[in-house]
């Protein structure tokens, strides 16, 4: 097979007319030919740390619609299916995997629960990791969220790190503002990247202590706009991600839409293209092609170096996609899941008080940090209820692994009118959880979840709509456009009951997700991210 075009040799920063010819899955020539094709073929464009999970797709099905963008591997942590599943969950996501062409590179997760201050579904310990970094199949340690494990010395937080050096393997990082000496600490311990800088002076530090700074652009965390500038003179230690990418946007575009973005603002191509095709590889040690002689076969033709709009992709020599068109069969596969809670009542989601104020998580748009705010209580019937002038909302979490009280807490700025939201997509546990106008609102919504084992929703009084999401309770077994139009159509219903959140669903997931501060909800209770406790949602 012959493949025409401009390559773009990214390493040597050069352009020049050629082809690529390519035996079974690997390139055996690239020769300088003159000819009159206009495209470009460069190096296919890798996802640096991403949660598979998190499009609702079984890989298999995630592979269909990322080859159509040029994405020929993944760096990935199946760290949701784990809290769920545990090393059962993630055997399911690699075994998936192999079975597409896309070559999905699994870690370890290092954090299984995230913390102690939830219930998840199962418990990853340092053996279970020792087991998994000696597994040719795992590729990396995936991110270490527990980083006050690693500055206090937690002898089983430093055993998983030890594994994974044993093993030579890469440790990730998720250090949101840690600055300083901690900073040092933390990376002098061996973790080398973070995707979860949210200024550019953090990632600056970062970087000029060692590490590599992955920016992030997904459905709610969004970091690019802070971080872009730094790729001028850091481009050899900083790649792309999307983390959490949801099944809507991921049939608009991948990383070839970072790509676009960058270039746009005036950054050499060479640059971009280093850290979208080229870092990954070589930091994690991927069995994934860079375009040259004797490489692995896995490259992509585009139109243009401005828009990135990609005509082909090929990975081991196997043509994926093209021009729109993916070529990603369909795969069989078990459907697991983890639930075990029982249809809830309207009483359970009472919260009698008589306080006058009470504490507020403040959702930011596009941001997993939150704000701790006040506000004045509603009551009714000596009971705490949602106040929709003010838009101080009713929240819940509620343990979906066994019958437990649901813990409730007050959100601002998801702006409902009427209804109630619901998800069993809750970082990093994925318990259940809701906000609405009222009680009645939110245990509809809960229960619409209950039933389907899974699933993202939406309820008024006249209507209801649901995403199932039975394999674990947060993965649809449905094609992937039918689950990325059905998300968007949900999106579209959450929107029309109010919310402006660019995400509603998407933030709605990571208001349980006590690592990142400021204020978080657990299935246990109101949590401090700042100083890491329980907080009472009643202010005296």
């Amino acid at each position: 097979m012959i493949v025409q075009g401009n390559i773009v040799d990214i390493q040597n920063k050069t352009i020049f007319k050629g082809e690529v010819e390519v035996k079974n899955d690997k390139i055996i020539a690239i020769r300088e030919v003159n000819h009159n094709k206009e495209n470009y073929i460069l190096p296919g464009f890798i996802d640096a740390h991403i949660h598979i999970e998190s499009s609702m797709l079984v890989p298999s099905e995630f592979a269909k619609i990322a080859v159509v963008y040029g994405t020929v591997a993944t760096v990935s942590d199946p760290h949701e299916i784990a809290n769920v599943l545990g090393v059962k969950g993630v055997d399911f996501m690699i075994e998936n995997g192999k079975k597409v062409p896309l070559k999905f590179n699994f870690g370890a997760p290092s954090c299984v629960p995230a913390t102690s201050f939830e219930s998840a579904g199962a418990i990853i310990n340092a053996d279970d990791i020792k087991k998994m970094m000696e597994n040719s199949d795992i590729k990396y340690l995936a991110e270490m969220m527990n980083y006050p494990g690693v500055l206090f010395d937690d002898k089983e937080v430093l055993a998983k790190i030890k594994h994974a050096k044993n093993n030579n393997k890469p440790i990730d990082g998720h250090a949101p503002g840690l600055r300083g000496d901690d900073a040092t600490k933390y990376i002098d311990a061996g973790i080398s990247t973070d995707h979860e800088c949210f200024s550019f002076d953090e990632a600056k530090e970062k970087l000029e202590k060692g590490m590599k700074v992955i920016i992030r652009e997904g459905s709610a965390a969004k970091n690019f706009e802070a971080l872009i500038d730094l790729l001028p003179d850091n481009y050899e230690n900083m790649m792309f991600c999307s983390d959490d990418k949801h099944p809507d946007d991921l049939l608009l575009g991948h990383i070839n839409q970072l790509c676009e973005r960058a270039v746009a603002k005036g950054f050499d191509v060479f640059k971009v293209l280093q850290a979208a095709c080229i870092n990954p590889v070589k930091h994690y040690n991927l069995d994934v092609g860079l375009l040259q002689k004797d490489d692995f076969a896995d490259f992509v033709v585009v139109d243009s170096l401005e828009k990135f709009n990609v005509l082909e992709t090929y990975i081991n020599g196997e043509l994926v996609a093209k021009n729109g068109n993916s070529f990603v069969k369909d795969v069989a596969f078990e459907v697991l899941n983890n639930f075990n809670t029982d249809i809830k009542k309207i009483e359970d989601f009472r919260f009698a008080s008589s306080a006058a104020k009470i504490k507020v998580i403040e959702a930011l748009d596009g941001e997993l940090v939150t704000n701790k705010i006040e506000a004045a209580s509603l009551i009714k019937n000596g009971n705490l209820v949602s106040n929709i002038e003010t838009d101080v909302l009713k929240m819940t979490v509620v343990n979906r692994y066994k019958n437990a009280e649901p813990s409730i807490a007050f959100i601002k700025n998801f702006g409902l009118k009427q209804g109630a939201i619901a998800s069993s997509v809750g970082h990093d546990s994925h318990n259940i959880i809701a906000i609405g106008v009222s009680d009645e609102m939110i245990c509809k919504a809960v229960n619409l979840i209950i039933e389907n084992r899974g699933g993202v929703c939406a309820v008024t009084s006249s209507k209801e709509k649901i995403v199932s999401l039975p394999v674990a309770g947060i993965m649809s077994d449905k094609p992937a456009k039918e689950t990325g139009e059905a998300y968007a159509e949900l999106d579209k219903m959450a929107k029309e009951m109010g919310s402006q959140l660019r995400a509603p669903y998407m933030s709605l997931s990571f208001m349980a997700l006590l690592v990142i501060p400021s204020l978080k909800l657990s299935d246990k209770g109101l949590f401090d991210g700042t100083s890491f406790q329980f907080t009472s949602l009643e202010i005296d």
